[in-house]
């Protein structure tokens, strides 16, 4: 299966940082000026909040669509390029049982013309692959930007300054992890994404 660059989660976290400092802060101004009773129970207090981006994909309904779909595509290919192997091979052995009865200008015309075959071929089923991997990182950045709305919410319930990527944290007493609740709150917005999709063809 295609695996997927990270890249994309720096800009990500970048993001959320930024989005809060520039969003209207007067929910989480209330809250403070009132002791915190305007947080929601259940929600961690912390000035600093960590994700991890990639379990937050993966064990989302709409990674878990995405990754179904990329699995799939990815067996059908697979079935494509064992077939079209099995008869080139078949092709390559036909040529070379016929190479003795055949004039060596002739056999090499054939030969070249076969070899030109196969490169043309995995060029395309190459073509084919890194289609399956763009599909991939669409769907990451599609995901990303339907997401940040969910994280800056939980931002302003708990008056957090930023989310931060949790591997990048060597240390910290106040962090608080917040994959578990934004999966739940993404999944309850987005669902696995299927029916937005199907709407936009």
């Amino acid at each position: 299966m295609p695996r997927f660059a990270p890249g994309s989660w720096a800009a990500f976290g970048l993001a959320l940082a930024l989005s809060w400092f520039s969003a209207p802060s007067g929910h989480a101004q209330d809250a403070n000026a009132n002791g915190g009773t305007e947080f929601q129970l259940g929600l961690p207090q912390s000035g600093i909040l960590t994700i991890q981006p990639d379990r937050l994909f993966s064990e989302s309904a709409f990674g878990k669509r995405v990754e179904r779909e990329i699995e799939a595509e990815g067996a059908v290919l697979t079935a494509e390029n064992r077939r079209i192997e099995a008869e080139l091979r078949q092709e390559e052995l036909e040529l070379t049982e016929r190479r003795n009865g055949m004039e060596p200008e002739a056999f090499r015309a054939l030969a070249d013309s076969f070899d030109e075959k196969v490169q043309e071929t995995r060029r395309r089923q190459d073509q084919k692959l890194r289609e399956i991997s763009q599909m991939g990182e669409d769907a990451r950045r599609e995901f990303i930007a339907a997401s940040l709305p969910v994280l800056q919410q939980i931002m302003r319930e708990t008056g957090a300054g930023a989310i931060l990527d949790h591997s990048s944290v060597f240390l910290s007493a106040d962090a608080a992890d917040i994959t578990s609740l934004a999966i739940a709150r993404i999944d309850a917005v987005l669902g696995d994404g299927a029916a937005d999709e199907a709407g936009e063809h």
